[in-house]
C-alpha cells in the first residue's frame, strides 16, 4: 500500500512510494457539490438493471438508503464532464454514526454503438485525485475507442482532495518536513528526524481526528460498491493503477460476483508485511536506477560521469553528491529562500525514475546542481512529487497517502533502533537509495490510529477474470508483486511489459494497449502469461 500515482497534464504520470524519504517527509480541497439535473443513474444502464444493482442480496438493510441514493449531477466547470457527490456511511460498522461526502465525476461515452456502462478509474496514491486523473488524463486521453463505449467515471477516495480531505501540516510546516534530513548521521539529527514524524503524525490527529479511522483502502473499496449501484451497472468495470491495484484487488475480494472488467496496472502484493514491502521497493527503486545509470553512461552529457562510466561509478559518484548536500546544500533562486537539501535532491531524482521519459529532464537537473551549483531542476522536481505550487501551498496527497498506508498495515518500524539494525539490508538492496528509504519507514510508528488491517492473500474466488499487469523494471511496483497478486487471485491473468516505469497501459506499447483494450471492449482477457516489449 505504500505506493502513489499522480497525473500529468498530458498523460499518466507516476511517482514514488509513501514510504520513500519524498513521501514520509512529507489545503483542504473543496468538496465537489451535490447539484441539481438529471438523476444519477448511468444513461447505459436500465432502470430495471439499476434496481438490480442497487440492492444487491448481500446487502444489510441499514446500507440500504446509500445504495438507494440517487446523484444530483452538474456541469464540473471542465467542458464535457459532469460532476457529483456521494454520501457513504464514515463507519460501516455502525452506519448511523453520520456521512462521509465522496467527489465523483463522470463523462459520458461518446460514441453512437452499445454502451458497456461505467468505467471507474484510479491513479493510485494512495491519495491521488481520482478526479483530477479522469479531467486531466483519463475522460481525455484513454483510447477513443474505450471512451466512445463507457461513461468514463472517478470518485475521489474518503480523506482525498475533493472527499473530505485529511488535513495535517500548512505550507510552511510542509517545507520544514520535507527538508529534514533523512539519513542521519547522529543523535541529534535522529531524535530531529523523529520530532518531524511526530509533529506530522500529531497534525494530523489534531485536523482529522474522526476521520483517520476510517480511511482504510476497505473503507473505499466498499464506497466503490455502492458507486456502483447507484451508477446502474450490475458489475464493476474498473481500471487501476499502482496503489489503485491494492483498492481494486480488495473490491474483489469483498465483492467477486460484482467484478466485471477489471485490470490492475503496476500491481500491488497484498500479502506483504510493510517492511518486507519496504525492503523490495528499495530494490525496485535501485533496479530502475541501473537502467538510468546504464543509459546516462551511454551519453556524452551524462553528468554522473564520463561516456562509458560503470553503473557503479555513477551510483558512487551520486551518492558523493548527496553527501555534499548534506553538508553543504545549495541555493535554488526560491522565492522563498529554500535550498537544495540532501533530502529535497533525493527526491527530485527519486521522482524522475517513474517514467524514463525524465530522465533527459534529471540529467539536466544534476548537471545544473553539480555543475554550476544551481539546485532550481531538481527541486522543480521535488516539488512536482509533492504536489507543491508555486504560492506554497500542497495538495493533500501526502497527508492522504500517510493515513491510508498507516491504517492499511503495522508500521515497519517501531523506533530508530530497528531501523539501524536494518540499515545493512535496505543498503544491500540499493546503495543509492537504501538508507533514506529505511530511515523514510518509519513514520507509521509515531500514528496516532492504530492500524486495523493485516497482510493477506486475496483469492476473488467467482470472481469474472481480472487483468493483472506487471512491468519488469518498474521502481514502486515491483515486478515480483504482480507475479504474486495473479497468483493469488483466483482468475487473474498476468500481462508482462518488459520495458523500464511505472505502469504500462497508455505509455506507448501497442501490443500492452492492445491486450487490454480487446479486454474492456470486448470481455476477452489476454492468455496468462503473455509478454509485451
Amino acid at each position: 500500500m505504500h505506493t502513489r500515482r499522480t497525473p500529468r497534464r498530458t498523460r499518466t504520470r507516476t511517482r514514488t512510494s509513501a514510504l520513500t524519504a519524498a513521501a514520509l517527509l512529507s489545503a483542504a480541497a473543496l468538496l465537489v457539490s451535490a447539484c441539481s439535473g438529471r438523476d444519477g443513474a448511468s444513461t447505459s444502464a436500465s432502470a430495471g438493471i439499476a434496481q438490480l444493482a442497487a440492492l444487491p442480496r448481500s446487502t444489510p438493510s441499514a446500507l440500504a438508503s446509500y445504495y438507494d441514493q440517487k446523484l444530483s449531477w452538474r456541469s464540473c466547470g471542465v467542458p464535457g464532464f459532469q460532476c457529483a457527490t456521494m454520501k457513504a456511511p464514515l463507519d460501516y460498522a455502525d452506519p448511523g454514526a453520520g456521512d462521509v461526502r465522496l467527489a465523483v465525476a463522470r463523462k459520458n461515452a461518446t460514441g453512437k454503438a452499445e454502451p458497456l456502462g461505467s468505467l471507474l478509474v484510479n491513479p493510485g496514491g494512495p491519495g491521488g485525485s481520482a478526479v483530477d486523473y479522469l479531467q486531466q488524463y483519463a475522460g481525455i486521453g484513454y483510447p477513443a475507442e474505450v471512451r466512445a463505449r463507457y461513461d468514463m467515471v472517478a470518485m475521489d477516495p474518503r480523506g482525498v482532495a475533493r472527499s473530505e480531505p485529511v488535513e495535517c501540516l500548512d505550507g510552511r510546516q510542509m517545507d520544514a518536513y520535507t527538508e529534514t534530513d533523512v539519513t542521519p548521521d547522529d543523535q541529534k539529527e535522529t531524535d530531529q528526524l523523529v520530532g518531524e514524524y511526530k509533529k506530522f503524525a500529531e497534525a494530523c490527529g489534531a485536523h482529522s481526528a474522526d476521520l483517520l479511522h476510517h480511511v482504510s483502502t476497505a473503507d473505499s473499496a466498499r464506497d466503490m460498491d455502492i458507486l456502483r449501484a447507484v451508477l446502474g451497472d450490475p458489475k464493476l468495470n474498473y481500471v487501476g493503477a499502482s496503489y489503485g491495484t491494492f483498492l481494486g484487488a480488495t473490491y474483489a475480494g469483498l465483492f467477486p460476483d460484482r467484478v466485471g472488467r477489471m485490470v490492475l496496472d503496476g500491481a500491488m502484493d497484498p500479502s506483504l508485511s510493510a517492511r518486507q514491502m519496504n525492503l523490495e521497493q528499495t530494490a525496485g527503486f535501485e533496479t530502475a536506477f541501473q537502467s538510468f545509470a546504464k543509459d546516462c553512461a551511454k551519453r556524452t552529457d551524462c553528468p554522473l560521469g564520463a561516456k562509458g562510466s560503470t553503473p557503479t561509478r555513477i551510483a558512487d559518484n551520486l551518492g558523493t553528491f548527496f553527501r555534499k548536500l548534506d553538508a553543504h546544500p545549495i541555493p535554488t533562486g526560491d522565492p522563498d529562500g529554500r535550498k537544495l537539501t540532501e533530502s529535497l535532491g533525493t527526491t527530485g531524482v527519486i521522482a524522475a525514475m517513474y517514467d524514463q521519459a525524465e530522465w533527459e529532464r534529471l540529467r539536466d537537473a544534476l548537471h545544473s546542481a553539480m555543475k554550476e551549483n544551481d539546485g532550481a531542476g531538481l527541486l522543480a522536481l521535488s516539488d512536482s512529487y509533492y504536489e507543491r505550487d508555486a504560492d506554497g501551498r500542497y495538495s493533500n496527497l501526502m497527508f492522504a497517502n500517510a493515513a491510508v498506508n498507516c491504517l492499511d498495515l503495522p508500521p515497519a518500524f517501531t523506533g530508530p533502533e530497528q531501523v539501524e539494525k536494518a540499515l545493512p539490508e535496505f543498503e544491500k538492496a540499493s546503495p543509492v537509495f537504501g538508507a533514506n528509504l529505511a530511515w523514510a519507514s518509519l513514520n507509521c510508528a509515531y500514528w496516532p490510529v492504530r492500524a486495523t488491517g493485516q497482510p493477506h492473500r486475496i483469492e476473488a474466488k467467482g470472481a469474472a477474470p481480472i487483468v493483472v499487469v506487471g512491468t519488469t523494471r518498474d521502481p514502486a511496483t515491483p515486478y515480483p508483486w504482480a507475479q504474486s497478486l495473479a497468483h493469488q487471485l483466483s482468475s487473474a491473468r498476468l500481462l508482462t511489459y518488459v520495458g523500464d516505469g511505472h505502469t504500462a497501459y497508455g505509455r506507448g506499447s501497442a501490443c500492452i494497449d492492445s491486450a487490454i483494450n480487446t479486454y474492456l471492449l470486448k470481455g476477452t482477457p489476454p492468455t496468462d502469461g503473455k509478454r509485451c516489449s
